[in-house]
């Protein structure tokens, strides 16, 4: 687009604000106190893991601080031993974390410690028979769980159970007398519930560990699915060329992709960036433009545009659209502009144009050359017919016997005078009244023949008439539909060819069924008729048969609803690669032939809603050309 919707990246993003909560200046203290106890390898693990091996820093070091206390407190007691020996292992167990890779070591370590701390402590508390069920013990498997895992921490609580459940109430009854006898029978299913207990202490804390481990792999594969998402839509966003932002209700730039940034750099020569106006103060035309548009987005409209801004390389016109961006209860934050340069499209689009335009002039003239064509064709089928028909007037014309009476009127002319002698005594006189008579029978025989072939020569010329008639129609309206006898039709068109087909010795077969007439353009149809009609001729005469047939058949399809019209002659025949092709323009198998007549024929049965088809067994047997018209619109 403009310098200003040009393109950019939509690897170039807003930052986004950092997704732990602000710490206070006490906890951030205390957890850099923790970090420090920790080794290089534990402070670089994951969050989750890092918080565990904070825990274990802690815990560690809260005991060795309450054992250091009750050293201070009980300096000479037998419990001070005890106490210092601890002190000594969790000391130890902080220089370790220091060195370790992996927590599990000084986990396992801490737990043991506290295991077996707890019973020597137990065991030098004097007369203490509650000691092995003290509150105290029941942390110890929910901590050992959180630092080793359920099967380590059960190791542990297993240790618990057996020194506190077993070992601890077995050595006070039988090596300490007076406060058990207290308890009377309650003093074993009292140690055993507590040792359910301490069972029941690591089971919950294994099965809430389990679902929460079982949820952080959940979240995590989530957030990794999300991740992988993103970056995919982030890489098929910017390989697209299409230019495309987000923009907040300022109208600034959230994100973008590569296409309207390297757009934006090489039209204007600066660079976007993330928070800077798309349509800048700077340019106040293109500005004045969009602001009205962004507003109407950020009211929730859908907008499409389509136009033209100037660039490096000329005009280029852009397929724009603005959509509004909603949030959390549809809420509007903003919005995102597709841009896609249709400038290819559009030149294409014109030079389209221009060949439809150019296309259409030419079938014009296409059209006009067909028609010319057929009308050639077929004036050229009945100028043959004509020709014959003239050619015989001539020729009965030369050989009239008019000269005869010419002779005769002579005579009577010269013996005008004595005609009646002339006649009754003179030998010539005598023969001239049965000569006249003769004479007149032969004239007026050639003035019959005359007379049938000038009307024959008038109705070919009346089908030129009509063809020239027809075309000059066809753009207009259809031709004019008359009922017609089709046999009757038929009939005339033979009439045409009649004086060749008997010239050339053409014997005509007829098989007319009882047809009604029929509503039909009768031009049309003649014109069909006379063109197959000349077809078979043609082949007739090209073929070596002797015995030369001509079959005209009409009859009725009841199932089809048509009448059939078949023309079969014995003539030359159709080869099979040629069948499918008849019917083309253009196509003939004939020395001289142009490729119109069949092509024009199947037009116009197709006109009147038939259909025109051809069959051949093959070369020399001949071949059936068959016309098919409805008879919807018939009267019996």
């Amino acid at each position: 687009m403009t310098s200003t919707v040009a393109p950019e990246s939509i690897s170039s993003r807003a930052e986004a604000p950092g997704s732990q909560p602000p710490r206070s200046g006490q906890a951030r203290w205390l957890l850099a106190r923790l970090d420090s106890l920790l080794s290089k390898e534990l402070r670089q693990a994951s969050p989750s893991q890092l918080a565990r091996h904070r825990v274990l820093a802690g815990a560690c070091s809260f005991i060795l601080l309450l054992h250091l206390v009750a050293l201070v407190l009980f300096p000479l007691s037998r419990l001070s031993l005890v106490t210092g020996g601890l002190s000594l292992c969790y000391s130890g167990i902080l220089l370790l974390l220091r060195r370790a890779r992996s927590h599990l070591l000084p986990s396992l370590s801490l737990c043991l410690t506290m295991a077996f701390g707890s019973t020597l402590i137990v065991f030098s508390s004097g007369y203490m028979p509650y000691a092995g069920t003290h509150a105290a013990h029941m942390l110890l498997p929910a901590f050992a769980v959180y630092l080793l895992g359920a099967r380590r921490g059960f190791f542990i609580t297993l240790i618990i159970c057996i020194n506190s459940g077993l070992i601890y109430p077995l050595y006070y009854s039988h090596f300490r007398v007076g406060p058990q006898e207290s308890l009377g029978g309650l003093f074993w299913p009292f140690y055993v519930a507590s040792t359910l207990s301490f069972l029941g202490a690591w089971a919950l804390d294994s099965l809430q560990s389990a679902s929460q481990r079982e949820a952080q792999v959940t979240l995590e594969q989530t957030l990794s699915d999300m991740r992988d998402h993103e970056d995919k839509l982030s890489s098929l966003i910017d390989s697209t060329d299409d230019l495309v932002a987000s923009l907040d209700t300022e109208g600034r730039l959230l994100a973008f992709n590569s296409a309207i940034r390297g757009g934006t750099l090489r039209d204007t020569g600066y660079e976007l960036t993330v928070g800077q106006l798309l349509f800048p103060e700077s340019n106040p035309a293109v500005r004045a433009l969009w602001m009205p548009r962004l507003a109407l987005a950020l009211q929730g409209e859908r907008q499409r545009y389509e136009e033209v801004y100037e660039g490096q390389g000329g005009p280029r016109t852009f397929d724009i659209s603005v959509n509004p961006t909603r949030g959390a209860g549809g809420r509007i934050t903003g919005m995102t502009l597709f841009a896609r340069d249709i400038t290819a499209r559009k030149q294409a689009e014109a030079r389209l144009g221009e060949l439809h335009r150019t296309l259409v002039d030419v079938s014009r003239q296409a059209g006009m050359a067909e028609i010319a064509t057929g009308v050639l064709h077929n004036v050229g089928n009945t100028l043959t017919s004509v020709n014959v028909s003239t050619t015989l007037v001539i020729d009965r014309l030369r050989q009239s016997r008019l000269s005869g009476l010419g002779k005769a009127n002579a005579l009577i002319q010269e013996h005008a005078d004595h005609l009646g002698q002339f006649l009754s005594e003179d030998p010539q006189g005598q023969k001239l009244p049965g000569y006249l008579i003769a004479l007149f029978s032969q004239l007026q025989a050639e003035h019959d023949t005359l007379l049938q072939e000038m009307l024959s020569l008038r109705r070919s010329v009346d089908h030129i008439k009509s063809i020239v008639s027809m075309q000059q129609k066809h753009a207009r309206i259809a031709g004019a539909v008359e009922e017609v006898p089709v046999p009757q039709l038929i009939d005339e068109a033979l009439r045409l060819h009649a004086a060749s087909f008997e010239r050339m010795g053409i014997h005509l077969e007829r098989d007319y069924a009882n047809v009604p007439t029929m509503l039909v353009d009768r031009h049309r149809l003649l014109q069909i008729l006379v063109n197959l009609l000349s077809n078979a001729r043609d082949a007739l005469v090209a073929s070596e048969t002797q015995d030369k047939r001509l079959r005209i058949s009409i009859h009725m399809d009841p199932e089809a609803g048509s009448l059939r019209i078949q023309v079969s002659d014995n003539g030359l025949g159709i080869t099979p690669e040629n069948l499918p092709r008849m019917f083309a323009q253009g196509f003939t198998t004939k020395k001289h032939g142009h490729g119109f007549g069949l092509h024009i024929s199947a037009l116009a049965a197709m006109e009147m809603k038939g259909r025109l088809t051809c069959s051949s067994p093959g070369p020399g047997q001949g071949s059936t050309f068959t016309l098919e018209l409805p008879m919807e619109e018939t009267h019996s």
